[in-house]
């Protein structure tokens, strides 16, 4: 329900907003593949990675040809026990990942929600704290005239625009990554079919590097949202001797460095995967 004041709801609006996208990132990042918006997306991808899968066997087999040609000298040398063994290894092998890879990369993704789940429970955390407008800059507010009114509303204006945006890009960074477990997940036969190449092989191992990667970024974004939690808690601190228009522009400002430290860390949460696991 509105104060009656619309400075005070425009604040109250723009947080809100951050409020419920916060929310919702806590609920992104605790959620599978599997069970967002109810599994339907995830029936299609678990469709086209069947169908690629066949795309995925008759590439297995190019690459080994080719890799057999490029790592062997002659035919003689492939019809060595050792290297028709160490042949025929990579092979199965790279049948069983094409094969396999989607319950390869569930257990993989499986261990990072469950580092996730013990970064939140350990914090002691079930649901992200939200930011609510202080009782002394609501009193502030509602004790001025209009005219005075009037640079406080280009205050609040400016401030719930910026937090509003903030808040917007935060969740399209999280959305994004979730995208992008959707994507590795659909196209995985196709790079996991170059394991049956050593010449090839690195294109593999690179897919399966990334893909880690963006199941640990979950990871970071929940300890970003943890902290940011702990943050929350100690709103920033309202001088009252000071008027309110430097009330509120001083609260906004610190309010939003705030903000801005968590889409900052939530933005770089793939370069901070990158840094500490060089992956």
């Amino acid at each position: 329900m509105g104060s009656g004041n619309w400075i005070v709801d425009n604040l109250n609006s723009a947080l809100q907003t951050w409020n419920d996208k916060l929310a919702e990132i806590w609920t992104l990042i605790s959620t599978t593949p599997e069970e967002f918006k109810g599994g339907g997306i995830w029936n299609v991808i678990v469709s086209i990675n069947g169908a690629l899968q066949a795309i995925g066997y008759g590439l297995l087999v190019l690459f080994f040809a080719v890799g057999v040609v490029r790592t062997c000298g002659s035919f003689a040398e492939a019809r060595r026990p050792e290297t028709a063994l160490k042949l025929f290894i990579r092979f199965i092998l790279s049948k069983a990942a094409v094969g396999y890879g989607l319950e390869l990369m569930l257990a993989l993704f499986s261990i990072v929600q469950g580092m996730v789940g013990t970064i939140l429970s350990q914090a002691g955390l079930t649901d992200a704290d939200g930011v609510t407008l202080p009782t002394e800059i609501v009193e502030k507010i509602e004790e001025v005239g209009f005219w005075e009114s009037i640079p406080l509303w280009a205050v609040t204006l400016l401030g719930g625009l910026v937090i509003i945006v903030l808040s917007f890009v935060m969740i399209l960074t999280v959305y994004a990554r979730l995208f992008k477990l959707y994507m590795y997940t659909a196209i995985a036969p196709i790079p996991l079919s170059t394991f049956a190449g050593e010449t090839t092989s690195h294109v593999g191992k690179n897919f399966l590097r990334s893909y880690a990667g963006v199941c640990l970024e979950g990871a970071i974004i929940a300890l970003a949202c943890v902290i940011f939690s702990i943050m929350a808690a100690s709103p920033p601190a309202v001088d009252a001797d000071v008027s309110a228009v430097t009330a509120v522009w001083s609260y906004i400002g610190e309010l939003v460095f705030n903000l801005l430290v968590l889409v900052g860390a939530v933005k770089m949460s793939d370069r901070i995967v990158k840094e500490i696991m060089g992956l």
